[in-house]
């Protein structure tokens, strides 16, 4: 469903200024120095919506720097003024696209990168614009130190089976699957969607993957 306008995005933007990153490219490689030089890691969500997922862990680990990045301003504003209203001084806020990671961070910048509900792209021939396809699995590597981490979850059984076929064609080991993370309770920071699913009884899918040294295959081998 596609989020509807909001007629005061502007004001509501200006409000919690304090925690828009104007500039994402123009920290590149400067990200922990201008913002958090005491950062114990630093983080990138792709896609982080309204941001409860966001918000709430940046609570619970203030020593990390978390970096949300997100193309829909409309559901961004809410995330900022979650962590404005919190006053969070280790969150922070890019209106941007993770086909340009690697042009916002640089190479080992990054500790860790989550990767929540995001969108299915269902049909086979839009394999390649899903966030978890082995394209851009490859691609958050020039941003991922050695033995950084991918975090994701779904409510999308195909799209989970799709992904723990990925993960390791891209050079990640996988550990920590489950298809059903709330199956015995609620276990971490769940988004707004999330709560939603586990309210309605739908189960989650989740795993880690674990960045490792690998060779990239040569481009005629690729699949389409």
């Amino acid at each position: 469903m596609r989020m509807r306008k909001k007629k005061n995005l502007v004001p509501r933007m200006e409000r919690c200024s304090d925690y828009l990153v104007q500039d994402g490219f123009g920290l590149r490689g400067r990200w922990r120095e201008t913002l958090m030089p005491a950062a114990a890691e630093l983080r990138v969500e792709l896609g982080c919506g309204k941001g409860r997922f966001t918000v709430e862990t940046a609570r619970l680990e203030p020593d990390v720097l978390f970096i949300a990045i997100e193309k829909v301003p409309d559901a961004m504003v809410v995330a900022m003024e979650r962590a404005a209203a919190l006053e969070l001084k280790n969150v922070f806020f890019v209106v941007g696209d993770a086909a340009l990671l690697d042009s916002y961070f640089a190479p080992e910048e990054a500790d860790r990168i989550y990767i929540n509900f995001c969108d299915p792209w269902p049909p086979k021939r839009q394999a390649k614009r899903r966030l978890t396809h082995r394209g851009f699995l490859a691609l958050y590597r020039k941003a991922l130190k050695m033995g950084g981490q991918i975090h994701f979850k779904t409510d999308n059984v195909p799209l989970f089976e799709f992904s723990l076929e990925e993960f390791p064609q891209a050079g990640y080991t996988l550990q920590q699957v489950t298809r059903n993370l709330h199956g015995d309770g609620p276990q971490g920071v769940m988004t707004d969607y999330e709560a939603k699913f586990y309210d309605q009884g739908v189960a989650i899918n989740r795993c880690v993957g674990t960045m490792v040294p690998w060779t990239p295959p040569a481009a005629a081998e690729e699949e389409e």
